[in-house]
């Protein structure tokens, strides 16, 4: 659906309102308070490793059972959740932006700006090219008929590039008969800009922008990506529907109000979109609210949480799936695939259980407002114990993808000592002959084929235990009380030394500060020995 088709439907819808103002009062009801239904965070069940340790108790089915809370009467909350879904269906329906499933042939445009400050370090013109045809490459049915780089001084101006290289590139861009969208590789551009444009070309014209923001449409699962990505479309809405308005008062010679409503068409179409835009954040917030609760019971049960993270297909899925054991997950070679927040929970070398965090990968030149919308998601990263930074040290721009990961967990404001206890890990070293990494502290892994995964395990396991203030110790035992059965309900037990000759034990544990606590108020007579 195009612009002018939109803001002519908008009319309409308004019309309707202004002579039905109780229906769109109805409409525009505010979201109730009740949390949804769907889970923000997902947990699967870790396999279970050998030797000693009982794992935390699972709930049917395979995945962890996390309640967020019940009580109430059941028939008004099923009322309730019932018009909490009937809202979500309103706000996550057809969006008026959706390129759609049909084929695309592209031609992709890169502005290369060759000297000067708005020249891009760590990178060339080729690299960048090659990214945006790799973006292009993730949708389906979208095929890249031609790279082109044009030089330009100033990639903000109004038609990107200067008048000669302008002309030099239409005239191109006409003798490709084939092409019926052209992907400019810049972060965005006007409506304004992109209508004359394709009045140039005669094709449509896609910035980054939007390209991202479609790949993120087909990828996303779950409510809470969908809300998001429909957060992120307000922007656009409202620029699009800026120059569509201007557009009809030229034709109409001027402002007119909608049917003695007191109201400009702009003015009704900028209360919907921010009613729409409050709606949406309101529903975040209660997913937010949800996955608040459900950190807050994996707190209390104490399990260490650790956020895997890095640029888009550096392989963060594939290594979670390698130190989990996790069957069901199932990585995909493409940009983005991950979108939600999803949690897996698996073993270190002492039986301690942890749950790994997927996150979102991140993009050179990722537009702000997609930054801004998808912050609820990565605020999960700040209540991490670790933070694993994965790179695909075989891509030719990774010092590059380094300094942009590094530079969107500095703008979430993280505490400092997540920073600085990071895992670096190299991946994809099974591709580059007898690699070794040159940053200190760094681990060099091949996800795919677990070279390397015991030492990244040893390195987070002492990571964890002193970020978490765990401790390690040994108690000697009654094997005739509950003291064992205790430990190993409570904490990780490791080793257990019977001696039978006078009925004890001793038991190495990993234990967390109040679960010490605990152990200490109830067996005020065991003996414990520190390290």
């Amino acid at each position: 659906m195009g612009p002018g088709r939109l803001s002519q439907l908008l009319l309409l819808r308004c019309r309707r309102a202004a002579a039905a103002a109780a229906v769109v009062a109805a409409r525009c009801r505010p979201l109730s308070a009740r949390p949804l239904s769907a889970a923000a965070v997902r947990l699967r069940a870790p396999h279970r490793p050998p030797g000693r340790g009982e794992p935390p108790r699972a709930g049917g089915g395979g995945r962890w059972k996390e309640v967020a809370g019940a009580g109430g009467d059941e028939e008004d909350e099923e009322e309730e959740e019932d018009e909490d879904e009937a809202d979500l269906e309103e706000l996550l329906g057809p969006s008026p932006l959706a390129l759609g499933p049909g084929a695309q042939r592209v031609a992709v445009v890169h502005p290369a700006v060759k000297w000067g400050p708005k020249k891009p370090p760590l990178t060339t013109a080729e690299l960048q090219i090659a990214e945006a045809v790799a973006l292009i490459d993730t949708l389906q049915n979208w095929t890249v008929l031609e790279k082109i780089i044009i030089p330009t001084k100033n990639p903000d101006k109004k038609f990107i590039f200067g008048k000669g290289n302008f002309q030099a590139l239409t005239e191109k861009i006409k003798k490709l008969p084939h092409v019926t969208a052209v992907f400019l590789n810049v972060e965005r551009i006007s409506s304004l800009t992109k209508k004359e444009l394709e009045d140039a070309w005669g094709v449509k014209v896609f910035d980054r922008y939007t390209v991202v923001l479609h790949i993120f449409r087909c990828n996303a699962r779950t409510k809470e990506a969908k809300l998001q990505i429909a957060l992120a479309e307000i922007p656009l809405l409202r620029s699009n529907l800026k120059n569509d308005v201007s557009r009809l008062d030229q034709q109409r010679g001027g402002s007119r109000y909608i049917m003695g409503s007191g109201e400009t068409f702009m003015e009704t179409q900028n209360r919907i979109l921010k009613e729409k835009e409050l709606k949406i954040r309101n529903a975040l917030e209660k997913l937010r609210r949800k996955r608040s609760l459900l950190r807050t019971q994996r707190r209390k049960r104490e399990f260490p949480i650790i956020s895997v993270m890095g640029y888009t297909n550096c392989g963060k899925t594939t290594l979670i799936k390698a130190l989990t054991g996790e069957s069901g997950l199932q990585p995909r070679d493409q940009l983005f695939a991950t979108l939600d927040i999803t949690a897996h929970a698996g073993y270190l070398p002492s039986h301690m259980a942890v749950i790994y965090v997927d996150t979102i990968g991140f993009l050179t030149d990722l537009p702000h407002n997609l930054v801004e919308s998808f912050s609820a998601t990565l605020e999960e990263v700040a209540y991490s114990d670790l933070i694993v930074h994965v790179r695909d040290i075989t891509h030719p721009e990774t010092i590059l993808q380094k300094a942009t990961v590094l530079s969107v967990l500095k703008n979430l404001n993280l505490p400092s000592h997540l920073l600085d206890s990071m895992v670096e890990v190299h991946n994809k070293v099974d591709l580059i002959e007898r690699y070794k990494p040159t940053e200190e502290n760094a681990l060099a892994i091949s996800a795919l084929h677990g070279h390397g995964l015991e030492e990244l395990k040893e390195e987070i396991e002492k990571k964890i235990l002193t970020a978490t203030g765990k401790k390690i110790l040994t108690v000697n035992i009654n094997l005739e009380g509950p003291q064992l059965s205790w430990l190993y309900k409570e904490a990780t037990v490791q080793e257990v030394e019977v001696m039978p000759e006078d009925g004890t034990a001793r038991v190495k544990v990993i234990i967390g500060n109040s679960a010490f606590g605990r152990y200490r108020n109830l067996f005020p007579n065991s003996k414990i020995f520190m390290p």
